[in-house]
């Protein structure tokens, strides 16, 4: 276990052991035994474009997640957020990382932490987790003083790499939106001025990963997210009622479709269910970038999708307290999502 981390065991008769806090429900536990096959989700060539435009849209309504290559994004680019992250939980002392501690009292508040979820202490179970949250979009969220100052570049990356993830969320959310027959521009109209967060995951080794979580089951609560992991994996999908594991894909970028794209498609394309698990031997590092509503925007199914013979399947929700709700309840899966079916 690394020492500067806040994911920590504990020892018990001369053996490491995961803390309570850590700890479970049964029926929340991953059978490790039987991890599940591998997740066959597409992977999609964006330098294709006649064919990505249906093979995207089969993947949103099978799957809500699909891998993408020749996507643009500079490969060094990916290769260097994931070493600086690694960097950054594995050398930083404890101490050091502290000094940009989030607030843990709000809601996705920027900076390094352990605990996602808002509630008492005890109420809550934690992942096995220690995160790293950015804002990065609009710039008037962006301040890279709140970032690590080491290494060097760390600041400068961070940026370039927000920026190109924008520009190619933009991109699919352009193609999600075509796919549908919808105009080009309709699910980023939807869902307003994109509120970007970029937050580095890492999993510490866990001595009992049968009894815990790296990340709960649920889904994303924004419009769309880009995530790209190390070769470790540990990352699961649930589709048919079974966990499937996602094998990384070097240089590969994961799409997941999010609960504001399945409101506005109303429901034609559905949000990603996932979680992460642990393992005993290896660290695993993720970096997902989030983009999403403003707190004030309206989110509801698209007009031209509703008509005389097809009604609305959800509730139109203001997105701030579609969070709200999420942090505090919870995700547990859907839940938040499925209580605003009509």
């Amino acid at each position: 276990m690394e020492t500067a981390s806040r994911v920590e065991a504990v020892t018990k008769g001369g053996f490491p052991v995961v803390p309570s806090q850590y700890i479970q429900p049964p029926e929340a536990r991953p059978n490790l035994l039987h991890a599940g096959d591998a997740a066959p989700i597409p992977t999609i060539d964006l330098s294709i474009s006649d064919s990505a435009t249906e093979s995207i849209g089969e993947a949103c309504r099978n799957w809500g997640a699909f891998h993408v290559v020749n996507h643009g994004v500079p490969i060094h680019l990916l290769d260097r957020m994931k070493s600086l992250g690694l960097s950054f939980f594995q050398d930083c002392p404890l101490e050091e990382k502290l000094q940009y501690a989030c607030d843990s009292t709000s809601a996705a508040s920027e900076g390094y932490g352990s605990r996602m979820l808002l509630g008492a202490e005890g109420d809550v179970v934690l992942d096995w987790r220690d995160y790293f949250d950015h804002h990065t979009f609009p710039l008037s969220r962006r301040d890279p003083s709140h970032w690590p100052l080491h290494p060097p570049d760390y600041r400068q990356v961070v940026e370039e790499y927000g920026n190109e993830m924008k520009k190619l969320a933009q991109k699919l959310l352009g193609i999600i939106s075509e796919s549908l027959t919808l105009p080009c521009s309709s699910i980023e109209e939807a869902v307003g001025e994109i509120y970007q967060n970029i937050t580095m995951s890492y999993y510490p080794p866990c001595p009992q990963p049968e009894l815990t979580l790296g990340l709960q089951s649920h889904s994303d609560m924004g419009a769309l997210t880009l995530l790209i992991q190390d070769d470790v994996g540990g990352l699961q999908l649930y589709k048919d009622d079974h966990w499937l594991t996602v094998p990384p894909i070097s240089h590969a970028i994961l799409v997941l479709i999010a609960d504001q794209t399945e409101i506005i498609t109303n429901g034609i394309y559905k949000s990603a269910q996932h979680r992460a698990v642990t393992n005993a031997n290896r660290a695993r590092l993720s970096v997902a970038t989030f983009h999403d509503p403003s707190k004030t925007a309206r989110i509801a199914p698209a007009s031209h999708l509703i008509g005389q013979y097809t009604k609305p399947a959800y509730k139109e929700v203001v997105y701030g307290q579609y969070v709200s709700s999420w942090y505090s309840k919870g995700p547990e899966g859907k839940r938040n999502l499925d209580a605003l079916l009509c």
